[in-house]
């Protein structure tokens, strides 16, 4: 079956879906969405390849270490999201309590091997650098320790892309300068991947372009304007379309939670920004997936 359209990163496998996560699913499927559920620790990584494992096609998994997750933390994503200065949208707080504390982990290669290993695993990720929340949590000189430990913990990651030949599920926040240093010292463009979330301008955007990375877009592009000329620049064909879900909802659902059936509102407006006709942008994002992702 070919689906209408590839949602390259979702959470149905975080607590937010826990009542309902086969439901979401089966609207997802019944709509001809396929998705790609995101881990960002073990036990959401392994439960992204538990679902995937009862679907035959359209549900794949990808597992990794979240840059937040190496140290102990709480976090309202109600609170600190409603205005987000530092990416230059606003974000509208969710109906759904999407608050959550950071269990520390210490990345386990051997571990996070065996399920990359899995034939439903199609990416090592979420992994990547987070600046934007340590800058809230602690003094600045424990800011650089931080730091220092996500740089390794994304190098050991990229050490198990290569060694599993799977492509990098990367996120990235206030971070691109040096997540694109790492990226060219572990000639990470012989692996390839996707940036989640894109927020940047056209010059990054360029250097991702030169690794032979793609970007992936949100909902985010439903309310604003900020990332249109980013949008205009990139080539269909690097560009793929994502949720987030249960995070940042597209126009019309904002204030609620998300879901990768909503990842059609995102396509939408990727076709209105490019001027053009929806069922080619459609169909090129459902290549660029496949291309990436090697279903």
């Amino acid at each position: 079956m070919t689906p209408k359209l590839i949602d390259i990163h979702s959470h149905i496998n975080f607590n937010a879906f826990k009542d309902d996560g086969k439901d979401v699913i089966r609207r997802t499927l019944d709509a001809g969405i396929w998705t790609i559920l995101v881990g960002s620790q073990m036990d959401t990584s392994e439960r992204a390849v538990w679902y995937a494992e009862q679907y035959k096609e359209g549900i794949y998994a990808a597992v990794g270490l979240h840059p937040i997750h190496l140290v102990e933390a709480h976090f309202d994503v109600n609170e600190v999201e409603a205005k987000d200065k530092t990416s230059g949208f606003p974000r509208k707080p969710d109906v759904q309590n999407l608050a959550f504390t950071s269990r520390p982990e210490v990345f386990d290669y051997n571990r996070y091997k065996k399920i990359a290993e899995h034939q439903k695993t199609v990416a090592i990720g979420e992994c990547g650098l987070d600046y934007f929340r340590i800058t809230q949590l602690v003094t600045h000189t424990a800011q650089h320790e931080i730091i220092e430990k996500q740089k390794e913990t994304f190098r050991q990651q990229v050490a198990l892309a290569r060694e599993v030949k799977k492509p990098l599920m990367i996120h990235c926040r206030n971070a691109y300068e040096d997540l694109i240093q790492i990226l060219k010292e572990e000639k990470a463009y012989d692996i390839g991947g996707d940036i989640h979330f894109f927020v940047s301008s056209k010059e990054v955007a360029k250097q991702f372009l030169g690794l032979g990375f793609t970007m992936s877009f949100t909902g985010v592009l439903t309310f604003t304007h900020d990332y249109d000329e980013v949008v205009e620049y990139i080539p269909l064909e690097n560009i793929l379309v994502e949720t987030d879900a249960p995070y940042v909802s597209p126009v019309p659902f904002r204030g609620k939670r998300n879901e990768p059936l909503y990842v059609e509102y995102i396509a939408r407006r990727i076709a209105e920004i490019k001027k053009l006709p929806e069922d080619q942008v459609f169909q090129q994002l459902v290549l660029n997936t496949k291309r990436v992702f090697k279903f």
